[in-house]
């Protein structure tokens, strides 16, 4: 107990070994559905899914352990939904580009992201971001999971003629998830400690019990991750010894590197302001050492054989469950190690137990607001720009882009512009690029 004090600062952070421990199987819990999702995903470039779940639960377990020994942050890291299908989509099926190719890409990424790391770069970027944006960006992702969650759910489904719609609240699915969410509240309600943990075990229990979650297991063996693990190619990356990708090789590299930037970036303000982890000069402590860890796991996950790793926003789940500290993401990524053995298991929790848990931390995450002055429209405007763009276009880099573009043009216009802001007048001009680029693509 002496040793995780010492290493975690425990007392300082106001919690303790339980309280983390569960924090750590809360988060795990909320996105265990990576294991399966990451390799149907990545799967369809030809990869062996049975090998890309292997990597997928090396590459987030690693990355966790590192985030929490490094950086004593409760983040949590794993392959990157969004990335994952650029990679299948874009990279592989849409350019004709082997899946070992790819794979090279995603390595010299995660290079190019520990030199910008080393080179204090991406940290410049983060002290950029006008504090006033943070408590619109953990709002705005706050949104952006409960959405994910009501839509994992079924509580919200598609509709052609207004673009979401009310799901069929007669489905056993959607009544498990209601049942969840209400369970959760109540515990909430009365302060029960680890009550998501619990909601969410309680209504595994009842799904299972009334087989109302579906689960079909795979055959699976850890010696299988040896079909992705190693065969990426590097130097057909570079155009060596064969066909050179040219400007193709640009395009994609930007694409990994900007988006797994700002998504973490995103991710890392939103868990960290949650967790009071900021100090009162909007700085975030250690925050090379956070970015130092998902640049190598994403290292590591090419080696494995997946795609970008990047921070994980169901961290906020264990944050509400009371994590603090590193040992809630060494917990996390302990799981994930343990995971390696018995892969396809790890989704016998059914998605109806972990969406309420998404929901109700999205809810959670809207106390942040309170501390945006609202009167002002060159501080509200640019928050509520990046609020409804994170969940509204499905991501966080989006949202970013637009309170960044948004606060650089009003601060101009009210003459409140110094030299010190000379690096998010650049953010912004990058981000006006971005949004040509994706435009004219």
């Amino acid at each position: 107990m002496s040793l995780l004090e010492n290493t975690f600062q425990l007392k300082a952070r106001g919690t303790n070994v339980r309280t983390e421990l569960l924090a750590g199987l809360t988060t795990f819990l909320t996105m265990a559905y990576i294991i399966l999702v990451n390799p149907s995903i990545l799967g369809q470039t030809g990869m062996p899914p049975a090998a890309v779940a292997a990597a997928t639960c090396l590459a987030a377990g690693v990355g966790c352990i590192l985030m929490g020994m490094l950086a004593n942050y409760p983040i949590a890291l794993a392959p990157g939904m969004g990335l994952n299908a650029y990679f299948t989509f874009t990279v592989v099926k849409g350019m004709g580009i082997p899946w070992q190719t790819a794979l090279g890409l995603v390595f010299i990424s995660g290079v190019l992201f520990l030199i910008l790391t080393f080179a204090g770069v991406r940290k410049l970027i983060v002290n950029a971001i006008p504090r006033t944006l943070f408590s619109a960006i953990a709002a705005g992702i706050g949104l952006f999971i409960a959405f994910i969650g009501l839509k994992s759910a079924g509580i919200v489904t598609g509709n052609p003629a207004t673009t979401v719609g009310l799901g069929d609240l007669h489905s056993p699915g959607v009544l498990l998830a209601l049942l969840g969410l209400a369970i959760i509240a109540v515990l909430e309600v009365w302060k029960v400690r680890g009550g998501i943990l619990i909601g969410i075990v309680v209504t595994s229990l009842i799904g299972w019990g009334l087989h109302l979650a579906q689960w079909s297991p795979q055959p699976y063996s850890v010696a299988q991750m040896t079909a992705t693990a190693f065969q990426l190619d590097i130097p057909a990356a570079f155009g060596i010894g064969g066909k050179g990708l040219g400007l193709a090789l640009i395009e994609i590299l930007f694409v990994f590197v900007f988006v797994d930037l700002f998504d973490n970036v995103g991710t890392l303000v939103a868990v960290s302001t949650k967790a009071g982890l900021v100090q009162p000069d909007g700085t975030i402590p250690r925050l090379n050492r956070i970015l130092f860890a998902d640049a190598t796991a994403t290292v590591v996950g090419a080696l494995a054989g997946t795609s970008t790793v990047v921070s994980y926003i169901e961290s906020a789940s264990g944050v509400s469950a009371g994590g603090r500290t590193g040992l809630t993401a060494v917990v996390t990524g302990l799981l994930f190690l343990a995971a390696l053995f018995v892969a396809p298991w790890a989704q016998a929790i059914p998605a109806a137990a972990t969406a309420p848990a998404l929901i109700l931390v999205g809810a959670m995450m809207m106390a942040p607001l309170a501390d945006i002055d609202w009167k002002d429209p060159v501080v509200s405007i640019p928050a509520f720009l990046t609020l409804i763009a994170i969940p509204l276009t499905f991501s966080i880099a989006n949202g970013l882009a637009f309170g960044v573009i948004a606060c650089a043009v009003l601060k101009i216009a009210a003459r409140r512009i110094g030299r010190e802001d000379w690096l998010l007048l650049l953010l912004a001009v990058l981000f006006i690029a971005r949004f040509a680029y994706m435009a004219g693509a």
